[in-house]
């Protein structure tokens, strides 16, 4: 009787074990987005100035570009920072899709050097969501699965979100050029 008891105990501390190991990988995982994220903010004032410089560029795209930059610095939750994230892709998208109808613009190597390096920023980001993602999905089937579901819901192990783009701002991404320099 006892051993029967030693097993299922070992099996339970498992399984804790295995939430705690899966939620800390969600911890780092998001961490990972949130620098990414935190680099392609870095880039925006300058990509502005370089944009400003052209004073026939729309300047109602330019503001949303620093609205949604705003937005994703003012962010604290998770689904605040991907929301923001996914507005600051989609208003990038438009930026360079207008640029090139400037060819002075176009032809600018700071602007191609920033364009290059957030195209690169882009693809790290998607990558970190993919894995994030493969994380979340792990962690969330382990929360409804038998009998892990008890521990999750002894434990407060809760479902998390994955994070997502939107169909409109992933249309956007796809049109971003690449640019080789």
């Amino acid at each position: 009787m006892l051993l029967i008891i030693a097993v299922v105990g070992v099996y339970l501390i498992i399984i804790y074990n295995k939430f705690i190991s899966l939620r800390a990988g969600i911890n780092a995982a998001w961490s990972d987005i949130d620098v990414q994220l935190k680099r392609r903010y870095n880039l925006i004032p300058a990509l502005v100035d370089t944009v400003r410089g052209y004073k026939e560029y729309e300047a109602e795209t330019l503001e949303k570009v620093i609205q949604a930059r705003q937005q994703g610095l003012d962010a604290r939750s998770m689904e605040e920072k991907a929301a923001a994230a996914n507005m600051l892709t989609g208003t990038l998208g438009r930026l360079f899709a207008l640029a090139e109808a400037y060819p002075d613009l176009k032809a600018n190597t700071n602007f191609l050097e920033l364009q290059s390096q957030l195209s690169q920023i882009e693809d790290t980001i998607q990558n970190a969501r993919r894995y994030y993602n493969a994380i979340v999905r792990d962690y969330n089937t382990k929360v409804h699965s038998f009998p892990d579901l008890y521990i999750a819901q002894k434990f407060n192990f809760t479902e998390r979100d994955y994070f997502e783009l939107d169909e409109s701002e992933a249309e956007a991404v796809k049109k971003m050029p690449k640019i080789d320099l």
